[in-house]
């Protein structure tokens, strides 16, 4: 297996929200309904939101910048037993890129404003797509240890393991 090395994103804006601490953060977005937060986008890339009001909910692709270093096997925060980090959405990865669904409440100019924000203030964002539940909802999905883990996903809290 060869990797590949080199790859450079430049984040495109700024994730604002009320977590600082990524110690008792909501773990998904499942677990952080109705918390607040902004999406400030870089303005010279504004123009990219155009017709984005017309979308209830957006995935942000973004750097997990408080992680460090990365484990192939983690305890994730929904279980107690170690399993392989892409089994997870644990932040230590060998490329620390997270994922979220957020509802979008409203873009205003470069400012998105959105609902259920599991992400820490600060975080750089690397890409905004738009959910599509034609292209990204399946009714067949599986979803491996998670149908059995211990934990609820809407209680659970970070606890800085992965600082």
């Amino acid at each position: 297996m060869v990797l590949i090395t080199g790859i450079v994103f430049t984040p495109i804006c700024t994730i604002r929200s009320p977590f600082r601490d990524p110690r008792d953060m909501p773990v998904q977005p499942v677990g952080a309904r109705g918390v607040r937060g902004t999406v400030e986008l870089d303005p010279a890339c504004a123009a990219g939101l155009k017709d984005l009001s017309g979308f209830s909910r957006i995935i942000l692709l973004y750097h997990f910048h408080r992680s460090e270093g990365y484990a192939l096997e983690v305890v994730p925060f929904l279980d107690r037993a170690p399993h392989g980090i892409f089994t997870t959405r644990a932040p230590r990865r060998p490329n620390a890129i997270g994922l979220s669904i957020l509802k979008l409440v409203a873009v205003d100019g470069a400012t998105l404003t959105v609902e259920d924000v599991d992400i820490l203030d600060g975080t750089p964002v690397l890409d905004i797509k738009p959910y599509v539940p034609a292209f990204d909802a399946y009714l067949d999905e599986r979803s491996g240890w998670l149908a059995a883990a211990p934990d609820d996903p809407r209680t659970v809290r970070s606890d800085g393991r992965f600082c």
